[in-house]
């Protein structure tokens, strides 16, 4: 099976464990980075695709501190937690902050690359999204004013005729601007219209 493309981000402070798990993954052929700390990876991460397994107990910045800041960032990684025992309490709150899974020591190693090939295919899904909704926001910025205001006259449902009479102007004068928002927003029908201004929403 082909390995989907990616990074595994490890943040955990225990070197050893930390070295073990980067073993484990670059011998399933994975592309692994360590960081020993939150600052570590907030310094160094530069939004590249790919998923985390993250301790929740460190110094500092614990899992659910570095967890909430990634959000605040925009930072988009699906998180996988490795939890000890006394930390149940913790990754479950991680888990409703929007963690993939969580993972308690100690673990079969066959469960935890399982669970990594999810996130390394859940991330790949979130940057494709990313992308589509990137391309659909650069077409929305080269509208004009005027075809932005029949645009969301258009997708609201309502016909030429009253988008006319509604902006003060034609209906032929709505027809081009309705041809351009087409053309603009690289919409082949009315239906696919809608649902990149719903995108936009």
């Amino acid at each position: 099976m082909q390995n989907p493309s990616g990074t595994v981000f490890i943040v955990d402070d225990d070197d050893d464990f930390r070295d073990s798990m980067q073993w484990l993954l670059e011998s399933d052929d994975l592309n692994v980075v360590g960081f020993s700390s939150a600052h570590e990876f907030l310094d160094r991460y530069r939004g590249e695709v790919g998923c985390m397994l993250l301790d929740v107990r460190m110094p500092e910045i614990n899992g659910l501190a570095l967890q909430q800041i990634m959000n605040e960032r925009g930072i988009q990684l699906p998180i996988i937690v490795i939890s000890g025992h006394g930390d149940i309490p913790m990754a479950v709150s991680a888990m409703k902050n929007g963690a993939l899974d969580f993972i308690e020591k100690p673990f079969d190693d066959e469960v935890l690359l399982r669970l990594v090939r999810q996130g390394l295919e859940r991330a790949r899904s979130m940057h494709g999204e990313q992308q589509e909704l990137q391309s659909i926001l650069d077409c929305y910025d080269s509208l004009s004013r005027r075809e932005k205001e029949v645009m969301t006259l258009v997708v609201s449902g309502k016909a030429n005729r009253e988008i006319a009479e509604e902006l003060g102007i034609s209906p032929k004068t709505v027809e081009v601007h309705r041809s351009r928002v087409m053309s603009k927003m690289r919409a082949d029908s009315l239906p696919e219209l809608v649902h990149k201004a719903t995108r936009l929403d």
